[in-house]
């Protein structure tokens, strides 16, 4: 409890599990916008006045001829019309718009509860609006990156940014839980192997952003086998133990695929522990793990076979959404307190 006023921690549970979902839908909507190769229409970095979007032709003919001198304009979209430009500019707005939104939707109540609780009850909601707004400038820094010299944000950047989503998800949800769940079990497992299991879910949402940035699922577009072999035949098995491995795209696709296969093999160990040593707290948080596992390791393999299809593609990231959120309620329960603020 962060107060011993029980309407207020209502309050708090409610607020925090609505900053969930908006953030899920802004992780949403930023794939969608990568899906869409919109993330770089709008060049700018404007932090008030790109709130509103453009009112009349003057306004879009400056966005669009922005846009113009751009490599990924010249090189690769030159023949594009204002129409089809603002196809794209809709979506980059949306996803900046949305950003702001949660920015004040995040420290409008915080300011609230600040006043209703004390203030060192309430540091890691702070330390999470930082995060919030660190994010903003990774954003634009991702942004940058494809500016210049290249068609394409950088995938390493793209990383960061999408990690730091997930990150900002996950602890807004852990303070969540610790409004909603009393977590007194005694019957769990030792802390390493949930946080192991967090660590490599993190992991391969980072692969999955290299693939998503160098449109990586476009290729080998087959499964089990990667074309004719397990192992990409335009690549050297020598070429995974050099960092250029993470900018290859066939070795990142083969590395998304390996991983996911570990993941699998981990929850099965997992599984298999729990129920030999008769962890029955656990049981109901094993099996909702596990069937987002299944999910997502299923659409993964959908959005390989149809070739990143955009609708399967954003199915297989939201998947990804509620996976995180349950490797979070799974390493919650497995603390040996509730970890809530004293009242």
């Amino acid at each position: 409890m962060y107060t011993e006023n029980l309407k207020v921690n209502n309050q708090i549970s409610i607020w925090l599990i609505s900053m969930f979902w908006m953030i899920s839908a802004m992780i949403i909507v930023g794939g969608l916008t990568r899906l869409t190769d919109s993330g770089l229409s709008i060049t700018e970095w404007q932090l008030f006045s790109g709130f509103f979007p453009p009112f009349n032709n003057s306004q879009w003919n400056m966005y669009f001829d922005l846009y113009k001198e751009i490599p990924e304009f010249k090189l690769q979209n030159y023949d594009m019309t204002m129409q089809e430009f603002k196809v794209i500019f809709w979506w980059e707005w949306a996803h900046r718009f949305m950003g702001r939104l949660i920015g004040l939707a995040f420290l409008i109540p915080l300011i609230y509860f600040t006043l209703k609780v004390k203030f060192k009850k309430l540091i890691s909601f702070y330390f999470i609006f930082g995060l919030i707004c660190f994010q903003g400038f990774i954003g634009w820094y991702m942004v940058s990156s494809g500016l210049i010299d290249r068609v394409d944000v950088s995938h390493f950047r793209l990383s960061v940014h999408l990690l730091m989503a997930f990150l900002i998800l996950s602890l807004i949800f852990w303070n969540y839980l610790k409004t909603k769940v009393k977590n007194n079990f005694q019957n769990t497992i030792n802390i390493i192997f949930p946080l192991s299991f967090l660590f490599l879910i993190f992991l391969q949402i980072s692969i999955g952003a290299f693939v998503s940035g160098m449109d990586a699922g476009k290729i080998y577009n087959s499964w089990p086998l990667m074309g004719n072999s397990i192992f990409p035949n335009d690549n050297s098995v020598v070429n995974l133990f050099k960092f250029s491995a993470f900018s290859d795209p066939s070795l990142v696709q083969f590395i998304h695929r390996k991983l996911a296969y570990l993941i699998g093999l981990f929850y099965f160990f997992l599984l298999f522990y729990i129920y030999r040593n008769k962890k029955t707290d656990l049981y109901k948080s094993v099996h909702i793990l596990g069937f987002f596992i299944i999910l997502q390791i299923v659409l993964g393999i959908f959005t390989l076979l149809h070739g990143a299809q955009i609708l399967i593609a954003s199915m297989h990231q939201i998947s990804s959404i509620f996976l995180v959120a349950s490797c979070i309620y799974f390493l919650f329960i497995n603390t040996k307190s509730n970890l809530q603020l004293s009242n």
